[in-house]
């Protein structure tokens, strides 16, 4: 495989990828360091997966075929690759943090339903 991405392709592949990032930090909520941790992770990831969705799934596209296209970046795909990646962390990031807020039964699981002291879990 060969890499055609220049200089100013990742400038903007950084740039996209830290615009998704701080979107992922203000859509994540609750507290500075899970917005900050979301928001390095969300940039991260669209930085990584632009990267493989420009070079590798639309890697064999002319430049006539991509448009726009930045200096090897396809940057139309890139965006929707880094829309997806940004809504997929975010969900895993509320997901995980709502998890760790949940009651957790003897043994370390959590507890799944309602819960009100009850041993059945009904009330």
């Amino acid at each position: 495989m060969q890499w055609d991405l220049g200089l100013e392709g990742m400038a903007v592949l950084g740039v996209i990828s830290l615009g998704f990032g701080v979107l992922g930090g203000l859509l994540v909520g609750d507290g500075w360091a899970r917005r900050l941790w979301a928001a390095a992770v969300t940039a991260v990831a669209c930085f990584g997966v632009g990267l493989l969705t420009s070079e590798w799934l639309f890697g064999w596209a002319t430049e006539d075929e991509l448009q726009p296209n930045v200096d090897g970046l396809s940057r139309d795909e890139v965006l929707l690759s880094s829309l997806f990646t940004t809504v997929l962390v975010v969900l895993a990031v509320r997901y995980l943090a709502r998890r760790a807020q949940q009651p957790m039964a003897p043994g370390g699981r959590h507890l799944v339903g309602r819960h009100r002291g009850h041993p059945t879990g009904h009330a």
